[in-house]
């Protein structure tokens, strides 16, 4: 079986380095082919504005000076000798939840894996409270990877579909197990707005994450994960709301 992984935290991230180790146990036809740096929250962005350089750090290893999406691209069309049969993504540093896949570079990644017909998976690792900066615990990843992906090897994806993996902020021991569940959403009303002002007295803003709360709804990923499981959720890409169509089309009726 050959194996692309990519990531949205960049090539030198701790969570490839992972993710490397869990895809080692499945294969020994892996490439690589990441960001050159950080792309968190690129969701599903193509680099479109400036030329996207590729890096050739060792054997089966390459950056891009792009998205997880330029990644993806590049590894399908220039990188790989032939076209990968499987594709994962990740480990995320840090949870992608309910409506925050929209955001998600490491989803997109897998996203862009699924509308090339390849089956694929984004696969993330939550952050402990007490957590912060480099100083994250892929312990769960690290021995539940490939638990989780090995009954998925020879699994049929539905066209344009793809599975999002989050692992809960535990010692991999501690994990309580696997669960299937359907994506959650949040409460987006304490999102995190820091504002301040640089050393040139001019102000700034930061968004960031910290501080939303979850609304956590019954057999979604962020129940399961907040209760000690490992969460997979099948994801499509098709946005349409169906239950929408008839009425929308009514109003347009001569």
């Amino acid at each position: 079986m050959r194996i692309l992984l990519t990531n949205d935290d960049g090539i030198n991230a701790p969570g490839l380095y992972v993710l490397e180790k869990i895809a080692a146990q499945l294969s020994d036809d892996i490439w690589i082919c990441a960001p050159s740096e950080e792309q968190s929250g690129a969701g599903h962005s193509l680099t479109l504005n400036r030329p996207v350089r590729l890096r050739e750090h060792a054997p089966r290893r390459f950056s891009v000076t792009g998205t997880p999406t330029d990644s993806v691209t590049m590894a399908l069309r220039k990188v790989l000798p032939g076209k990968p049969d499987l594709i994962l993504s990740g480990v995320n540093r840090g949870a992608n939840l309910g409506d925050d896949i929209t955001y998600s570079g490491t989803v997109s990644a897998a996203m862009e894996g699924a509308m090339a017909g390849i089956p694929a998976i984004a696969l993330s690792q939550l952050i402990a409270r007490n957590d912060s900066g480099h100083d994250v615990s892929f312990s769960a990843a690290e021995e539940w990877g490939a638990k989780v992906l090995k009954p998925l090897m020879d699994a049929e994806f539905a066209p344009r579909t793809l599975l999002n993996v989050n692992f809960p902020a535990l010692p991999g021991k501690d994990v309580k197990g696997v669960r299937v569940v359907r994506q959650g959403f949040h409460d987006y009303a304490r999102g995190t707005l820091i504002e301040s002002v640089d050393p040139r007295g001019f102000p700034y803003f930061w968004f960031g994450l910290q501080g939303i709360e979850h609304t956590i709804g019954a057999n979604t990923d962020l129940e399961a994960t907040s209760e000690g499981f490992v969460s997979v959720t099948p994801l499509q890409l098709d946005l349409t709301h169906e239950a929408s169509l008839a009425a929308l089309a009514q109003r347009f009726e001569a």
